[in-house]
């Protein structure tokens, strides 16, 4: 479809230009298995460590601690069932929140199967943990606390490094999926003090099947995935060489324009949900206003379904979402609007808006007056 207004950027984002030119001659040219010893092995071995070396400056990270994955969804189940089969023998509790990402909940859940016990942090009515919470959460055995950076549903961002110091000071440790902020705010791991952190390529306008997982020298997990010695015996399988180059080259990019970037979105937010709220009745902002990414807004709409509010933009060449993108075929509430205590007659009409570099104002007037038409129309056929 021609005159595409893509409004869905915390769901994937299009792979630049610059990324496509970077990653192109590992999939023809420099195509050589990086264990490999002759030269074109040799080359693509270098493409990885100067990709690593890309990452680790984007978050305040040393090298030899950023690791390469599939997927941030693989980066979190390596680190929480890293952490946790490695201590399995002496402590087996973990914390975290209500508001995670499903990569986060359901390796919960199959942790406690296997006699974790994990403890599910309330929130806010802005998606905020409330620290004293996690401070009369934490025991003896616990291992592992793993608290989201910002939420991909509301955008809510949570006090991270408040978070760290609580777990260096009981002697836990910390991470956090990191998926939503990597490129979009600025991150330095060690000024924040944590431990693990989970970022995705896709969502910094880098390529599919790529992630990486930043792990403090000193913390030992137990590798999630078995085979050869990759990653420095980290993580097997022959590694996604153009994948890796892939995110590398986007996470330079994303340093270079993170000031440029963050303004862009911010402005675009702010006009989207004030036009929104003054122009539209019957509305819910979700998600704080001040602790927030960018670009994000969701908004829930009563009286409206969610789904034939998509379906009715997307017929106007619009595309957003009703939340997690991952969460897509799940017809229930939303586990994030459902933990931050909005009414089922408003989250069934939750429309989540999150805006890209290449989205401008005459795109967002475009997509508030579809909205405003739209939301009317549905109401009046709802009898609302």
């Amino acid at each position: 479809m021609e005159n595409i207004r893509y409004f869905d950027n915390a769901a994937t984002t299009r792979v630049k230009e610059e990324v496509l030119e970077a990653m192109f001659p590992y999939y023809t040219k420099e195509y050589g298995n990086p264990s490999s010893l002759y030269s074109i092995g040799r080359a693509s071995k270098r493409a990885i460590e100067q990709a690593r070396e890309q990452v680790a400056n984007l978050i305040g990270a040393n090298t030899n601690e950023i690791i390469f994955t599939g997927c941030g969804s693989e980066s979190d189940n390596t680190a929480l069932k890293g952490i946790a089969y490695a201590h399995k023998d002496k402590e087996n509790h973990i914390i975290t929140s209500k508001i995670e990402h499903s990569a986060i909940l359901e390796s919960c859940k199959t942790l406690e199967k296997q006699g974790f016990e994990v403890t599910y942090l309330n929130v806010d009515s802005n998606g905020l943990v409330n620290l004293e919470e996690l401070q009369n959460a934490i025991t003896e055995k616990t291992i592992l606390i793993s608290v989201m950076f910002a939420n991909n549903e509301i955008g809510t961002i949570e006090p991270i490094a408040e978070i760290a110091k609580i777990a260096k000071s009981r002697n836990i440790i910390f991470h956090t999926d990191a998926v939503q902020a990597v490129g979009n705010v600025p991150i330095d791991v060690k000024e924040l003090g944590v431990d693990m952190l989970s970022m995705s390529a896709h969502k910094i306008y880098g390529p599919k099947g790529v992630g990486a997982l930043y792990v403090r020298k000193g913390i030992n997990f137990e590798r999630f995935l078995d085979g050869g010695h990759q990653e420095k015996n980290n993580r097997a399988g022959t590694e996604n060489v153009a994948g890796i180059v892939g995110l590398g080259k986007a996470c330079e990019l994303s340093q270079k324009n993170l000031e440029k970037h963050i303004q862009h979105l911010s402005n675009l937010r702010d006009y989207y949900i004030s036009e929104v709220t003054k122009k539209i009745q019957d509305i819910k902002v979700n998600g704080s206003m001040e602790k927030r990414l960018p670009g994000n807004s969701n908004i829930s709409f009563k009286g409206i379904n969610g789904e034939a509010l998509l379906f009715s933009l997307d017929e106007k060449g619009i595309c957003a979402s009703t939340g997690s993108a991952c969460n897509s075929g799940i017809t229930s509430a939303s586990h994030v609007l459902i933990a931050i205590g909005v009414q089922s007659d408003m989250a069934s009409g939750t429309l989540r808006v999150t805006f890209g570099e290449d989205n401008t104002v005459e795109d967002v007037d475009y997509l508030i007056q579809n909205l405003i038409f739209i939301v009317n129309e549905l109401r009046k056929k709802m009898d609302v």
